[in-house]
């Protein structure tokens, strides 16, 4: 159809769109436009473009389902054609708001990936061996532990402050999403681990309360980037899958503390969810986990 044909043209030079980008949009283009030829018996043209339906829109979805395409393929096929309308609308002022009420698939989310505790203490325990240099070794294994005793997204303790540390208060006041604060339990054992990187960190020389808590080579504040390569570097050298990333071990928090009894209510304000049922997914997790140990106890079965 010449109408898709103009509208990947417009995408290519007036908008720049890299080649694959424009041969995603011109798959799902070419067979949104095959599906309303074989659901109306004919070419599809302006007519059918501007008269189609919701019912119709939600027969095309269906037939994609059907065809074997993934809710996010599919999710993401009409983004396309949404995008292809409001270019029909903008050039030849075709307007249908059909398109704009069918819901997108919904994309099922993945479950959480924890660490069993050994593999996570084992990180814990080697991260340092990165570094030549204490301090830095300290620094690593102080914010790993914290992520992993606290149940921290690494923005969080990335962000925290001299003043935000205190280790006599027996808990930190985290700054979370939405700049919502909440007390979090600071076990001794990352107390401990915080207050020797301090002690041996070059750029904690003064008392200055508004310093961040962690630094990087040069004293500036940590990157997290530089401390996810540390992370993977460590995890290869152990040989741990590749999802022991530092939110899996917020997530290990979590899926540990349910595992020892751990009320699911406490466990949302520790982490600091909006949401129970964000939390929820964590239930899952451990019944995975129930049922995997199970099957490898039964395995005749």
């Amino acid at each position: 159809m010449q109408l898709l044909e103009d509208w990947l043209q417009h995408l290519q030079h007036v908008r720049g769109y890299s080649e694959h980008t424009i041969l995603a949009y011109q798959n799902d283009g070419a067979h949104f436009l095959h599906f309303l030829q074989q659901h109306h018996g004919e070419v599809a043209t302006l007519r059918i473009l501007r008269e189609l339906s919701t019912s119709d829109g939600r027969s095309w979805l269906a037939a994609r389902h059907r065809e074997g395409y993934s809710k996010s393929a599919t999710s993401r096929a009409l983004s396309s054609i949404r995008h292809f309308y409001r270019w029909l609308e903008r050039e030849h002022g075709i307007e249908n708001s059909a398109i704009f009420y069918l819901r997108s698939p919904k994309l099922n989310k993945p479950l959480p990936k924890a660490l069993q505790p050994d593999q996570a203490l084992a990180m814990v325990g080697a991260i340092g061996s990165l570094h030549e240099e204490a301090w830095l070794a300290a620094r690593d294994e102080a914010l790993l532990m914290l992520v992993y005793g606290c149940g921290l997204r690494i923005s969080e303790a990335l962000g925290l402050t001299v003043a935000g540390f205190s280790a006599q208060s027996g808990s930190l006041r985290i700054l979370g999403k939405g700049n919502k604060q909440r007390d979090v339990p600071l076990l001794p054992i990352v107390s401990q681990k915080i207050t020797d990187y301090v002690r041996l960190c070059p750029w904690h020389a003064d008392s200055d309360s508004a310093r961040p808590l962690f630094y990087g080579l040069r004293g500036a504040p940590l990157d997290g980037r530089q401390f996810r390569k540390n992370l993977q570097n460590i995890r290869r050298a152990l040989s741990l899958p590749e999802t022991a990333t530092p939110h899996a071990f917020r997530h290990s928090f979590a899926t540990h503390l349910l595992a020892e009894g751990a009320d699911l209510r406490d466990i949302q304000e520790l982490l600091g969810h909006s949401s129970i049922s964000t939390t929820q997914r964590y239930t899952h997790v451990d019944t995975a986990r129930l049922m995997q140990a199970y099957a490898d106890a039964m395995p005749e079965l």
